[in-house]
């Protein structure tokens, strides 16, 4: 990654050899990569990303890939992509999530590092942003300064409403990598299991008929997960014109994730249903489609109504249900407090997003936030790619619930 990197690898790999120790002095700890701490916050915020794609690079891989970069030359794009691919790919599977976000996160050229022969990533050295004043470039043209990883990161920070064309493009690209888990649920059906579990009764004696009354070894049985489905409705009316278009590519990671398990619906002057469209492959294709069936672009919105439209629907029942919007209601507020606390009852958990909360300014003073916010479990912001992957990770369940009107209800 050539800047202004200092170049310390070798002091690094003698001290470690000579101390036993990383760069930093302490016994046992991992040596620092060079360059002070911007390269290692842009090399953990990597791990994040890839964290976020499903690759399994947890706390202990982090380490590791730190490790091994104050061994080599972190500003070697090479060293950079074979460092990270031996130590946060937990195995095959990862390997194309990792090719993915190596070339987003470090804007690389097409071919992998190691068949390039420069990589273009700055992480100490300030760079003029491609996105800075003036016309965006198009994507793709041939001259285009890409991206650094240091820009990147402060992108993953950034309100998508106050962001050019280009910024918002590369955030949806982001956000396609997205890793859309479900927090399990244990269901009433049951699997075969090998190590341990309940004894399979029926099985069992089967097994003994078939080996003609001898004793046969214990079949035994575990309950089934499946993943917790969940249900979102995104406000898409004109106070929420800056941040729509976004949360329906998040939808479309999640649906993406878990076909079978999602459900979305556009929530403005009605309530309508757009699974189908964002079951589509492609991004923009899926929102082409999205844009087509939803009548009600930029127009009002009656959260009261579309939410006991829902209710009548067997979707909210045991689901987690996510609502995506600024809480601007045109019609009573009475109506939305009942019909959020009827869903409250029946829904797992109940999670409201508000783009505006990312501002440390905000206060929940709309009438249709307050009367909606004691029915609801959590209450987070939902203005920036940070913001999407701690969202992500809220229905993982990678991310402890944070009550925000139920006193601590259990999600």
């Amino acid at each position: 990654m050539p800047g202004g990197c200092s170049h310390r690898t070798a002091a690094v790999a003698d001290d470690a050899a000579v101390t036993g120790r990383g760069g930093s002095g302490r016994p046992h700890d991992p040596p620092a990569p060079p360059g002070g701490p911007e390269p290692v916050a842009v090399l953990t915020g990597f791990a994040r990303t890839l964290r976020a794609a499903g690759v399994a690079a947890d706390h202990h891989r982090t380490q590791t890939f730190l490790a091994a970069l104050g061994h080599l030359d972190a500003a070697d794009g090479r060293d950079v992509y074979w460092a990270g691919r031996l130590t946060l790919c937990a195995g095959p599977d990862d390997l194309v999530r990792y090719e993915r976000c190596f070339a987003a996160y470090f804007s690389a050229a097409s071919a992998p590092p190691h068949r390039v022969r420069a990589m273009t990533v700055s992480v100490t050295r300030p760079v003029a942003s491609p996105y800075g004043g003036g016309e965006p470039e198009p994507a793709g043209e041939a001259g285009a300064p890409p991206a650094t990883a240091s820009e990147i990161e402060v992108l993953r920070r950034r309100d998508v409403a106050r962001m050019s064309e280009a910024e918002r493009r590369e955030v949806h690209r982001l956000l396609a990598l997205l890793r859309g888990a479900r927090q399990p649920r244990r269901t009433r059906r049951h699997r075969l299991s090998p190590h341990g579990g309940a004894i399979d009764a029926r099985r069992t004696v089967r097994e003994i008929l078939r080996h003609g009354g001898e004793p046969a070894r214990l079949r035994r049985r575990v309950r089934r997960d499946r993943p917790r489905r969940v249900v979102m409705l995104v406000d898409v009316s004109g106070s929420m014109a800056a941040y729509a278009d976004t949360l329906l590519r998040f939808a479309h990671a999640l649906v993406r994730a878990e076909p079978r398990a999602t459900e979305v619906f556009s929530i403005g002057t009605r309530l309508t249903r757009i699974t189908a469209a964002l079951r589509h492959r492609d991004p923009g294709h899926a929102l082409d489609e999205c844009s087509a069936a939803i009548p009600d672009w930029s127009g009002g919105t009656r959260l009261g109504e579309e939410v006991r439209a829902l209710l009548r629907l067997p979707d909210p029942r045991g689901a987690i249900v996510v609502i995506a919007s600024d809480g601007w209601e045109r019609g009573e507020a009475g109506l939305l407090g009942a019909q959020m606390a009827r869903l409250s009852r029946l829904a797992r958990r109940v999670v409201w997003v508000n783009p505006h909360k990312g501002d440390p300014a905000y206060l929940p003073l709309t009438a249709g936030i307050r009367a909606a916010l004691p029915y609801v479990t959590d209450f987070v912001a939902g203005h920036s790619l940070a913001a999407y992957e701690e969202l992500a990770a809220l229905l993982a369940g990678d991310r402890p619930v944070r009550a925000a009107g139920r006193g601590g209800a259990d999600a």
